[in-house]
């Protein structure tokens, strides 16, 4: 089954944050299969073999399936004498030469969605300060995928013609929904590390914003657009200010630039502006 290139690349990012916070020298992982409750380990680093490259993991099964079934992190001193679990994946866990390992879920929507592996050649425990660094690039991994989720919905909300507003008064309430959570994504895409991640939800903010892209006119700065889709949704400076992570004044500074730029008096007008050149839904 293919591998969504996109969500491999977080499992991806993931283990190069566990290594390097927890200074494990093996990290490996994968994703939920679609349809199924296994995992498929796609990602590897710092193996020495090929021996875990494409091993499918049942829920339940061996210390990742443990992890998944429980939805928690699980650990092990020395994995192939473990009576806390069950032993179907010895033979590739040994070829690597591996002894203490971790497990950890990678949990988005209430759904396990992948686990990260971290392991030692050597058995010994792995403390506290160890697997709260492990969970912690688990939970990067999840803010992304939930992220790339939201964009996901939000073009599904959109509907086939993205840009052009619908017609009935419930649908009218559903499209302010997908205006404020253009805005809200709008707002996180700066925090995301990943660029094909971030550049990826940018995308999608432009689809909802319009169909065809921006009509000819003025060019607004990426911040612009930011404020008034803050703006937009109803947020008052301090709460765009609040939103996006800068001061006030500089929420000031971005606004009037932009009511500037599209020859607005007012906010309204401002917005009003943005949304008939397309930089807005």
């Amino acid at each position: 089954m293919a591998v969504d290139a996109v969500d491999a690349a977080q499992i991806r990012s993931a283990l190069v944050r566990l290594r390097r916070t927890t200074g494990l020298p093996v990290a490996f992982g994968g994703l939920v299969e679609a349809g199924r409750r296994q995992v498929r380990i796609s990602e590897l680093s710092g193996t020495a073999t090929t021996a875990l490259s494409a091993l499918a993991v049942t829920a339940g099964n061996g210390l990742g399936g443990r992890a998944v079934a429980l939805s928690r992190p699980c650990a092990v001193t020395d994995y192939s004498v473990s009576r806390q679990i069950s032993h179907e994946y010895d033979l590739p866990v040994a070829a690597e030469g591996l002894r203490s390992v971790l497990a950890v879920p990678v949990v988005v929507r209430r759904r396990v969605r992948g686990v990260l592996y971290g392991a030692l050649r050597t058995a010994q425990p792995l403390g506290d300060r160890t697997l709260s660094a492990a969970v912690a690039a688990a939970r990067d991994a999840e803010q992304a995928l939930v992220l790339r989720d939201e964009a996901d919905d939000l073009l599904a909300a959109a509907g086939p013609g993205p840009g052009a507003p619908a017609a009935g008064a419930a649908d009218g309430a559903a499209w302010e929904q997908v205006r404020e959570a253009h805005a809200a994504l709008r707002a996180l895409a700066p925090r995301i590390t990943d660029p094909a991640l971030r550049d990826e939800l940018l995308r999608a903010c432009g689809l909802l914003a319009a169909g065809s892209g921006p009509v000819p006119g003025p060019r607004l700065a990426p911040r612009e657009v930011d404020v008034l889709g803050c703006v937009a949704a109803g947020a008052t400076n301090a709460a765009a200010a609040e939103r996006l992570g800068v001061g006030p004044e500089t929420v000031k500074s971005y606004l009037r630039s932009a009511m500037r730029k599209l020859g607005a008096r007012t906010r309204t007008e401002a917005v009003a502006s943005a949304r008939r050149t397309g930089w807005l839904p």
